[in-house]
């Protein structure tokens, strides 16, 4: 079991892409192939299949490839761990967020990281919700913050603040114009949302019916810059929280107005993968994103 070897099989299950994992590492496409044929010869069998666009798992490589993760896993925690006797933390920790929570002060976490611990490596991503719980249920990632429609404190989050949710519209736009819209005024205006499956489409749909409001959607998302320039460009609407709202006003110059009777709450949360251990370097950063949230005004309000 070739640590390097099976780190690059997972890499090659991400991208789908010889070419694309040879670039990744500096080496030739042919190395890469190499490694591959290495492994389904050692283990006689078929883990992926060539494509012309690409390669794609086998039945068989599916069915590995969550326990190769967690194997790689738990050698880079054991290497972490031994390290991590001296009192001093190092290791990669990997952070998931959402789009919208990707505010100035994550910027801070990485500055005060590479600052105070400079054994600490911070691996970032970008994805919607459902994709950042898939990634914490696979162990793929070791944090995420995310967003939770209650507080549950049975759930082990590290709850940082609460956000309000706000209708975005085009520059100058009458409906927007108010600091507060009623959630009852956005009955049948033209909509950009996030894809489904989405927790958040699931909410708003089990408000709308609890107050017999139209939600019209016109253009489904998951991308904010394609949302907010839609909103810009096509004259529609988008409901977004503090953070994106602010970004959208300040960059597009697009009109925000908090929606109110109800007040739409959601709580932006720290959350840790149920398959990881607590490592120095991952408690370090932690208490990072914790510090500098507290720090940083939450967008509107």
């Amino acid at each position: 079991m070739n640590y390097e070897v099976w780190k690059t099989f997972v890499d090659v299950c991400e991208l789908g892409s010889l070419s694309k994992v040879a670039s990744l590492h500096g080496i030739s496409q042919p190395q890469v192939s190499r490694q591959m044929k290495t492994i389904e010869e050692a283990f006689n069998c078929q883990l992926f299949i060539r494509t012309g666009r690409g390669v794609e798992l086998t039945d068989l490589g599916k069915r590995i490839e969550p326990e190769v993760r967690n194997w790689l896993q738990h050698t880079e925690q054991l290497e972490n761990s031994i390290r991590n006797t001296s009192g001093i933390p190092i290791g990669k920790v990997r952070l998931a967020i959402l789009p919208s929570t990707a505010a100035p002060w994550l910027s801070e976490v990485y500055k005060l990281a590479k600052e105070r611990y400079p054994g600490i490596q911070l691996e970032v991503r970008e994805a919607q919700g459902n994709q950042l719980e898939n990634w914490l249920e696979e162990g793929r990632v070791d944090l995420a913050l995310l967003f939770r429609h209650s507080i549950d404190d049975k759930g082990g989050d590290i709850y940082l603040r609460d956000t309000a949710t706000f209708l975005v519209g085009p520059p100058n736009d009458p409906l927007t114009a108010n600091p507060t819209i009623e959630f009852s005024e956005i009955n049948g205006i033209p909509l950009t949302l996030f894809c489904r499956p989405s927790s958040w489409r699931d909410r708003l749909d089990v408000l709308a019916r609890r107050y017999e409001i139209d939600l019209n959607v016109v253009l489904e998302a998951d991308s904010l810059s394609l949302q907010t320039h839609a909103v810009a460009s096509d004259k529609c609407y988008a409901m977004l929280g503090a953070y994106a709202s602010e970004s959208a006003r300040n960059l597009l110059g697009l009109s925000v107005s908090r929606i109110i009777a109800p007040g739409i709450k959601r709580y932006l949360a720290l959350s840790m993968s149920p398959h990881g251990q607590l490592t120095l370097a991952i408690k370090k950063v932690k208490e990072l994103i914790k510090e500098v949230s507290e720090k940083y005004p939450p967008g509107f309000e």
